[in-house]
């Protein structure tokens, strides 16, 4: 792939705010993950099985669960994620 990568903001945005990206940890030793099940089928399926990869390696995960896939995270729920996580994978899924 080559030139600039386009990330797509998946909500009805009509301008969507421009975001840096934050830089990845070096490593994922002694932080906290977040899995974020969207509510999508299968979505928990997935962060099952990535969760059981994390925990193999000693990791810490906190697991949660959107109330549906048709809206963003509830501002409760985002701000839980944020003070509980340093990292998070959201699972999509269909």
């Amino acid at each position: 792939m080559s030139g600039p990568r386009v990330l797509l903001d998946p909500t009805s945005e009509q301008r969507p705010v421009q975001r840096e990206r934050v830089s990845r940890p070096a490593s994922l030793e002694g932080l906290t993950i977040g899995l974020l099940d969207i509510s999508k089928n299968r979505g928990d399926v997935f962060l099952d099985r990535v969760e059981s990869h994390l925990t193999e390696r000693g990791l810490t995960v906190n697991r949660y669960r959107k109330p549906t896939f048709t809206r963003p995270a509830p501002v409760e729920l985002q701000q839980q994620i944020a003070t509980e996580c340093d990292v998070v994978v959201e699972g999509l899924a269909d």
